[in-house]
């Protein structure tokens, strides 16, 4: 991503982000991992003379989820293997076919010498799928703008709504023992049960007895709490002694996610209450990556009417609005720092699943609705042939 911003004559800012400063703003997402060696590249385009329309921020995440298990593939998850109009790979989706189409945009706009009349900022950042640290790491290293556009690929839909996530981690114990003593120890993993059949019922409590956020009343199951990962035992003829699962639960807009982490750690200690070895031996409940809150934009604001401008250019038809339950990093943009960001992108599927793929028409198109929305938000300074 360095290379291709100096070559695209960017003033480049390649940095690796600083945990003693992220760790101290309220934003900020605890991980257990280190940023060394994971740089963030950020390319500027620079405008000449007196600012004569908005700076943007095009921001892109290169982290992608794990391809396990890899068997399910029909084809290479890292690699780029084209069938038809799709391309399939892990990570091809979400999102690189956005940072691809966001790049493309300004180089094409740059190749017919067009100057922009106001800065453009190219972002390539990481943790978006676990912490949002990537974003927040450029914008307190001073990178803002009047707008931002993240081509995250929800299809060529504006982004309106998203959820807030947070993740926690539970760790059961249980007396372990011989096999041949099973029926005296108790199961770590047998006991864990417990604890996910109540987070079942914790789960339709949040989705179905409370109201719903406005912007989510037509979703089934706008608040998603997925069991994720679960670790347990090393020894088929041992009784587990521990059992860990983690899990990600969604929020609302407008939810601080401290308050659910809050309900949801009080939540599993009352359902461990009524287990009698859990009332003597209660999990240990801990939390780590996303700390996020949700978003829910105005679609009055001005953002969303440029962006309709360029989608009817390319579409010929209204731009629609999307509420996911799933998190962007427009969070931080939106909420911290007052930059109206919104997503719209590319059109795919299979998104952390097996053989996720991209439709390379759909690139190409939204490739030439985001040079279409640069230069009706940055403003031209100049005029040429093109035109």
């Amino acid at each position: 991503m360095a290379t291709t911003f100096s070559d695209m004559k960017l003033e480049t800012d390649s940095f690796i982000p600083d945990i003693k400063i992220l760790s101290v703003h309220p934003a900020f997402s605890s991980v257990e991992w280190s940023y060394d060696d994971r740089p963030i590249v950020v390319g500027k385009w620079n405008s000449s003379g007196p600012k004569i329309g908005k700076s943007l921020i095009l921001q892109g995440h290169i982290d992608v989820v794990s391809p396990e298990p890899t068997r399910l593939w029909d084809y290479d998850p890292w690699g780029s293997t084209i069938v038809g109009n799709k391309m399939y790979g892990r990570g091809i989706c979400d999102m690189k076919s956005g940072v691809a189409a966001m790049i493309y945009a300004v180089k094409a706009i740059k190749k017919l010498g067009i100057e922009l009349g106001a800065d453009l900022t190219l972002q390539s950042v990481h943790e978006e799928e676990c912490t949002g640290n990537g974003a927040l790491a450029t914008l307190l290293r001073g990178y803002k703008a009047d707008g931002g556009l993240i081509p995250e690929p929800f299809g060529p839909r504006a982004l309106l709504s998203q959820v807030g996530v947070i993740w926690m981690r539970v760790t059961v114990s249980g007396s372990g023992a011989h096999v041949m003593s099973a029926n005296k120890a108790v199961n770590a993993i047998e006991k864990a049960y417990t604890l996910i059949e109540a987070l079942q019922i914790y789960r339709d409590k949040i989705n179905y007895e409370q109201p719903k956020h406005a912007d989510f009343e037509d979703v089934d199951h706008p608040l998603n709490v997925n069991i994720g990962k679960i670790k347990a035992g090393d020894w088929t003829s041992t009784v587990p002694s521990e059992c860990t699962f983690e899990v990600r639960i969604g929020l609302y807009p407008g939810q601080n996610p401290q308050d659910i982490k809050d309900e949801a750690e009080k939540y599993l200690l009352k359902a461990a209450k009524s287990d009698p070895w859990l009332s003597d031996f209660p999990p240990e409940i801990t939390f780590y990556g996303f700390h996020a809150h949700g978003v829910s934009l105005n679609k009055e604001q001005e953002i969303f009417s440029y962006l309709e401008e360029a989608h009817n250019k390319i579409y010929k038809d209204k731009m629609e609005y999307l509420s996911t339950t799933a998190t962007t990093d427009i969070r931080h943009y939106n909420l911290l720092y007052d930059i109206p960001t919104t997503c719209y992108g590319p059109t795919g599927g299979n998104m952390h699943a097996p053989n996720e793929w991209i439709d390379l028409s759909s690139v190409k198109e939204c490739t030439k609705v985001y040079a279409a929305f640069i230069l009706s938000w940055c403003g031209i300074r100049n005029r040429v042939d093109a035109f």
